[in-house]
């Protein structure tokens, strides 16, 4: 029989990573983008692949290690990219105990980690890690080289973004060219996964709660052209920048889903959907013309709207837009490059709502500027908008970001653990700010969730806009208190 030559695996645990909110299936299950990418060009090159989404399926760490032993691959490749910038550091953890529990089992067999968070940290990840290899950025054009390179028995000498063991000392080969020609990529391997069970998040859903599944994403854009201080997704990429699927290309991915998978909820997984006008309205004109009934969202900046794209966007089935306000003070957000007016907001919020689309607006607390007074301010913001669903994130220094070589440098408290990067998680930690610790930061954030949440301005927009269900959905959600360790930290503050 042939040995499998290559098996992706999809790290995650929603019970580790949310506690007991994955009881309540607050979070959404997306399928993995880039894993689904990868064995699609891999298998085009006539390599046979297989894709594991550990996640998806509910299996432990060790159930893992045991489905991919059985696989018996010639590399076993754990792809922790996540679809938003904060997915991919928490799930190292995850990670790690799968390639541990798989090395424990066969130490012969290669392995390989790949993702936002490698690709910031490629020599950590290879000195802490049971893992024979990292590799930095996209990682598809460094995969056949790697390949070749096992199969020969021989270290991936010159392969391009693969860093490895040569005897005690780390390589590290430069970062592969990014791929200019994104059409020139296949479309990811969906049909390896089990799409049928991917589900949206709850408020994705707000028209219809009991129908989150099944759920799709697709890209029409790599990269940001944006250099916020805190974002950490350029770590992938090597750089600031944005290329462009063509529209003919993201459309021919939308019928599939469609018509092969029956999916209705979508995300674009853009950094920044909203910014090329003619890209957005040729997109849109492509979805209106097919008649499709789809629940979609996008992420948008408020430098970056206008009235025509937001009114074909809806006119499409892009339902919602995700802005990241993140902060109510003018001070904080210049502190953080953010880069755009702050009087802008509120013409933006009001331009979107008259184009019927509904608001997901992300706010983030514990800035390095940001005190009580300046955090109440961007709670104050967040209840005037009073969109559809806030997002309310605590500053997190995230490898790869400027942020994080910041908090090294000054050494400032980090968390304990990987894990601890989750918004949700037990041991969460934030950032101090440069006049409160990390811990008065999540206390505030917490208490500031169950404020907006609870509003009865807010719980009466629920009810008229989606039906009497979802606001009752919402009264539970906010009745499942998270649990929280406030590590001690100093009482210095950022200086």
């Amino acid at each position: 029989m042939k040995q499998l030559d290559i098996l992706l695996v999809k790290p995650g645990s929603q019970k580790q990573l949310y506690g007991d909110l994955s009881k309540f299936k607050l979070t959404g299950i997306e399928p993995p983008m880039w894993a689904a990418l990868m064995a699609a060009s891999m298998r085009d090159k006539k390599y046979d692949v297989k894709l594991y989404d550990a996640e998806v399926e509910g299996w432990t760490y060790e159930q893992t290690a045991v489905q991919i032993h059985e696989a018996n691959p010639r590399l076993v490749v754990v792809v922790v990219s996540g679809t938003n910038p904060s997915a991919s550091t928490m799930n190292m953890t995850g990670a790690g105990e799968i390639l541990s529990a798989l090395k424990r089992r066969n130490p012969h067999v290669k392995t390989a980690l790949t993702g936002l968070h490698p690709s910031a940290l490629p020599e950590r990840t290879l000195d802490e890690e049971d893992v024979d290899y990292v590799i930095v950025g996209e990682a598809i054009r460094s995969l056949p080289g790697l390949m070749m390179a096992i199969n020969s028995n021989e270290l991936p000498y010159g392969v391009p973004g693969i860093w490895y063991r040569d005897g005690k000392q780390i390589v590290g080969n430069p970062r592969a060219e990014l791929i200019d020609t994104l059409d020139d990529l296949p479309m990811p391997a969906w049909e390896l996964l089990p799409m049928e069970h991917y589900r949206a998040h709850n408020w994705h859903c707000f028209d219809n709660i009991a129908a989150r599944e099944p759920y799709g994403v697709i890209y029409t854009s790599l990269g940001c052209p944006y250099k916020c201080s805190f974002c950490c997704i350029n770590a992938l990429f090597g750089k600031p920048g944005i290329r462009y699927r063509s529209p003919k290309k993201v459309i021919e991915e939308i019928d599939y889903l469609v018509n092969s998978w029956n999916i209705r909820n979508i995300k674009i997984l853009d950094e920044m959907f909203v910014l090329k006008e003619s890209h957005v309205v040729e997109i849109c004109d492509l979805i209106i013309e097919r008649g499709y009934d789809l629940n979609m969202w996008a992420y948008a900046r408020v430098n970056t709207v206008n009235e025509r794209m937001l009114a074909k966007m809806r006119q499409a089935g892009i339902r919602w837009v995700a802005y990241g306000f993140e902060s109510g003070s003018a001070t904080v957000l210049d502190d953080v490059t953010k880069g755009y007016r702050f009087e802008k907001i509120d013409s933006v919020v009001e331009m979107t709502y008259n184009a019927g689309l509904y608001i997901g607006a992300n706010f983030m607390f514990g800035l390095p500027e940001d005190d009580l007074v300046s955090m109440q301010a961007t709670l104050d913001l967040a209840k005037s908008i009073n969109a559809e669903w806030a997002n309310f994130n605590v500053t997190m220094a995230y490898p790869g970001s400027s942020l994080y070589d910041q908090a090294i440098h000054q050494g400032w408290p980090l968390p304990d653990t990987w894990q601890g990067y989750s918004q949700y998680a037990f041991d969460t930690l934030p950032l101090p700010t440069r006049y409160l610790t990390g811990s008065e930061v999540l206390e505030f954030r917490d208490a500031a969730f169950v404020e907006y949440f609870s509003r009865p301005e807010y719980l009466s927009k629920i009810e008229t806009t989606f039906g009497r269900a979802t606001e009752d959905y919402i009264c539970e959600m906010v009745s499942r208190s998270l649990k929280r360790k406030y590590l001690p930290q100093p009482a210095s503050i950022i200086m």
